[in-house]
């Protein structure tokens, strides 16, 4: 499920280079123009900064919530489609989204915001919906194989991408709105900067590099397979 690319950018931290500006780069190599020729390639890309880190997780998350959405349709009007859909996106969220973006806050950002006495009730919310979440994507992993015959293994899964829905949408706006803002205030800039060094050793550990494009393109094949790739399509006429 890795869907390796090859790719040898760096990791998400480090913004994408533009394709045209790698064909650039050969087009000059096997014309003889020394590398050095090209200023872009020696132009460091920007860092992203913690919460803007972790609000591009949501992203993905948000966009496996679209694939849930479409396969409740699809259930909703009898039409059939292949369950794995939904089991492969269920494990984007075990392994990127629970594994790796909520351990990252529950680990380094929610205990700053305790310590500092910040948004104690809120964090407290967050952590028992982490639990609550792992929970129903155990139910969903265990459901979705035997969901594409009417029974009680599709009423078990309908009900429970129901709630994991239902939750996550306020949860992750929360964490966007209210807490990943104040983060900056509440530590020094070497942690800042620390921090951020952690989330790429981490994501480059579980997932190798460019973790977080691995798990769009993911992400965008069930969309493909389940129908909502053509964002133009959620225009309204």
């Amino acid at each position: 499920m890795s869907n390796e690319t090859g790719c040898v950018a760096p990791g998400k931290r480090k913004l994408l280079r533009l394709a045209p500006a790698v064909i650039v780069s050969g087009l000059a190599m096997s014309s003889g123009v020394p590398w050095a020729a090209s200023k872009e390639q020696h132009e460091k890309e920007p860092e992203v900064s913690p919460p803007e880190d972790l609000m591009r997780e949501h992203g993905v998350l948000d966009r496996v919530l679209l694939v849930y959405e479409a396969g409740l349709r699809k259930f909703d009007t009898g039409e059939d489609f292949d369950p794995a859909v939904i089991t492969n996106a269920a494990q984007i969220v075990r392994d990127f989204i629970e594994n790796y973006h909520e351990e990252s806050e529950e680990h380094a950002i929610f205990p700053r915001f305790k310590q500092a006495g910040k948004q104690v009730a809120l964090v407290d919310t967050l952590l028992t919906q982490h639990k609550a979440g792992r929970r129903v994507t155990d139910v969903i992993l265990k459901s979705a194989p035997g969901s594409r015959k009417d029974g009680d293994d599709r009423h078990q899964l309908v009900t429970s991408v129901r709630a994991f829905i239902a939750m996550y949408r306020p949860h992750a706006a929360r964490e966007d709105t209210d807490l990943f803002p104040l983060l900056r205030g509440l530590v020094s800039s070497n942690e800042y900067d620390a921090m951020a060094e952690d989330f790429e050793k981490k994501e480059h550990q579980l997932f190798g590099s460019d973790g977080f494009e691995k798990m769009v393109q993911r992400v965008a094949w069930l969309e493909q397979q389940i129908g909502i790739a053509d964002l133009a399509k959620f225009t309204p006429a």
